[in-house]
């Protein structure tokens, strides 16, 4: 079976503490020829069942709970009959938009989830939110870091629920240890390297966001 890595822009709106803002984000399908995870739900359920196209979902992966990574969480899972998982730290942030329907899974750190020949491992990453995971796929050399780490520095903090010294040590201590050539996947924006990162990673400390 050919291993396959699907992606897809979606738009939509994120909402937090009374803020609304225009977002793109990035939408990973990953997977072979009959079997996929998809991580995030992002904005629109339709473009995410293409990029399946017909395939065996196995999960459907949450980097965090905010609203324009889970928008459209539930009717995803509905629609391709598969769990939703979440890590336990980010349920307060995941009621905030779906008060009425709970993850059917909870991710730990260091789980492991199978997709035909692939394997992806959770990397509990805090910071950006308490519950914020990376997916490390060593089989494709990649990492989906949600809005743990972008090309240009950590996710955005400075927000309820989030901690610039947490996300900067989740990224020191368990992205930076990854292999400098691997790919970094981010939420949203272009991608980027873990050999890429390390020599800024003190440069974000010092300015502090």
């Amino acid at each position: 079976m050919g291993i396959r890595l699907d992606h897809a822009t979606v738009s939509g709106k994120f909402s937090l503490d009374g803020e609304v803002h225009e977002v793109d984000n990035n939408l990973w399908v990953v997977g072979d020829d009959t079997q996929c995870v998809v991580i995030d739900a992002p904005h629109d359920a339709d473009v995410a069942r293409e990029l399946v196209a017909g395939r065996e979902v196995l999960a459907i992966l949450a980097t965090h709970a905010h609203d324009d990574h889970v928008r459209v969480a539930p009717q995803l899972s509905d629609a391709v009959g598969a769990p939703l998982h979440l890590h336990p730290a980010d349920l307060p942030v995941w009621e905030l938009t779906h008060p009425a329907r709970q993850p059917d899974g909870l991710l730990v750190d260091r789980q492991l989830f199978s997709v035909g020949r692939l394997h992806l491992r959770v990397i509990h990453t805090p910071g950006h939110t308490p519950g914020s995971v990376c997916f490390y796929c060593p089989d494709l050399g990649t990492v989906f870091t949600g809005d743990t780490l972008f090309a240009g520095g950590p996710g955005a903090t400075g927000r309820s629920f989030s901690d610039f010294d947490t996300i900067t040590a989740s990224i020191r201590d368990h992205l930076l240890t990854l292999p400098q050539a691997t790919k970094v996947h981010p939420g949203h924006g272009p991608g980027t390297t873990i050999g890429e990162v390390i020599p800024h990673f003190d440069e974000w400390v010092a300015r502090g966001y």
